[in-house]
């Protein structure tokens, strides 16, 4: 089953939400507007259509944002949806259904449909995931905190901390030192399979999970108000993610420095997993900011990276 979702921002980039009515599956839910397409149906015009019948508007829909396949008990379907920033008219309930709009930023995981979440990820997280180069020394602690505050007051707004040569607890330590910038700037720090550091920092700081820690999790490790990343390396590990994590990093795109022995997935694989997914997707691996059209165009949230960030 092929369903539509507008994600429709208003002036103030708020989003809007409707809630599934009593007497339907998953009824008192949150969701995206739109609906299921008609056979032969083209994308575009069955969501302009739902959102028509749903809504009374005339929508001008825009860039994908994420394809999402999802299973509920016996059913399957794949939910597609696409950014909606012009419309004719002005919204309201034709179908029962509470309307309400939201900042992005300010809304619970938690009381979206399942299938809804990753939508609401996509929307959330910038297109570029930083990480920290493996060979900072300890030394360089008071550098780095200068570093990060400055990038988040520039506009970062996510970054995997991952300093192999550290000691755990010291990497806590500049996350603490830095995390009051990072709440006031909506910013999002993650530590590298680091889940116990996280549960102590609290909200706006996360956990980037190994593909080693992802294998073992039989539950969400962290808080929804606290982001979980998975590191994945084929499809297999990409479904093992769907149900813990916010989003998955998806390595080795093209060759790295880091890893020359490592042979590049290149961007056709990379593509035909990210359909697979059922979370935002970012390339990892040789990339840069000026790779990041080429990952939207193969369907991923953006790109991470180390070398080409800093």
């Amino acid at each position: 089953m092929h369903v539509m979702a507008g994600v429709l921002l208003d002036a103030r980039g708020h989003v809007l939400l409707a809630q599934r009515p009593p007497g339907k599956h998953l009824a008192g839910l949150w969701e995206f507007p739109g609906g299921k397409l008609d056979a032969d149906e083209l994308a575009v015009v069955g969501l302009v259509r739902e959102l028509r019948e749903e809504l009374g508007i005339e929508a001008v829909v825009s860039e994908p944002l994420i394809r999402v396949p999802w299973r509920y008990g016996d059913r399957s379907l794949l939910l597609d949806a696409r950014m909606v920033r012009r419309w004719h008219g002005e919204p309201m309930s034709l179908e029962g259904q509470a309307l309400q709009w939201c900042d992005p930023a300010a809304v619970d995981p938690a009381m979206l449909s399942p299938a809804d979440r990753p939508i609401l990820r996509a929307l959330q997280l910038p297109a570029g995931y930083p990480i920290t180069p493996a060979d900072v020394p300890p030394e360089a602690f008071e550098a780095w905190r200068r570093r990060l505050v400055e990038s988040m007051e520039h506009g970062l707004r996510l970054a995997l901390l991952r300093f192999p040569l550290w000691a755990p607890g010291r990497v806590r330590e500049l996350a603490a030192a830095v995390l009051p910038v990072a709440r006031v700037q909506g910013a999002h720090l993650l530590l590298s399979g680091d889940v116990a550091g996280a549960l102590e920092l609290g909200n706006g700081v996360g956990v980037q999970l190994k593909a080693l820690q992802l294998s073992s999790l039989e539950e969400r490790p962290l808080p929804w108000s606290q982001l979980v990343g998975a590191s994945c390396h084929d499809e297999a590990e990409l479904a093992r993610a769907s149900p813990f994590a916010d989003f998955a990093t998806l390595s080795p795109v093209s060759s790295t420095v880091t890893h020359p022995g490592a042979t590049p997935l290149g961007w056709p694989a990379f593509q035909s997993m990210v359909e697979a997914a059922a979370v935002p997707v970012y390339a990892l691996g040789g990339m840069t900011d000026a790779d990041c059209q080429a990952a939207r165009l193969a369907g991923g949230q953006g790109v991470a990276g180390i070398r080409g960030f800093w």
